[in-house]
């Protein structure tokens, strides 16, 4: 699977994990230059609390399009250390 924003693979991975339809990749799928950490939180009922980033591809930035539940509730024990995209990211095979 890859994702893709703005032309640029920013993610890719064979070993990802699908919840809710969404692919969450491993985090070093993804290069730390491509990420900043956001101030933005949300609270999943069954999954715990998910902590956000910004993606910046070609001086480009994405607002909190990238996102992680850093210590998830058991139920969603195998997304943890895992990445999830959306705001326009394309999730591809």
């Amino acid at each position: 699977m890859k994702a893709v924003w703005k032309g640029t693979v920013v993610a890719e991975s064979n070993d990802t994990v699908v919840v809710e339809g969404n692919h969450y990749f491993p985090a070093d799928a993804i290069s730390r230059d491509h990420l900043l950490p956001s101030n933005t939180k949300t609270m999943c009922s069954w999954k715990g609390q998910a902590s956000y980033f910004t993606l910046f591809v070609n001086g480009d930035a994405n607002p909190d399009a990238v996102w992680t539940y850093p210590d998830p509730k058991e139920a969603a024990a195998n997304i943890k250390g895992r990445i999830a995209f959306w705001k326009g990211v394309q999730v591809i095979e």
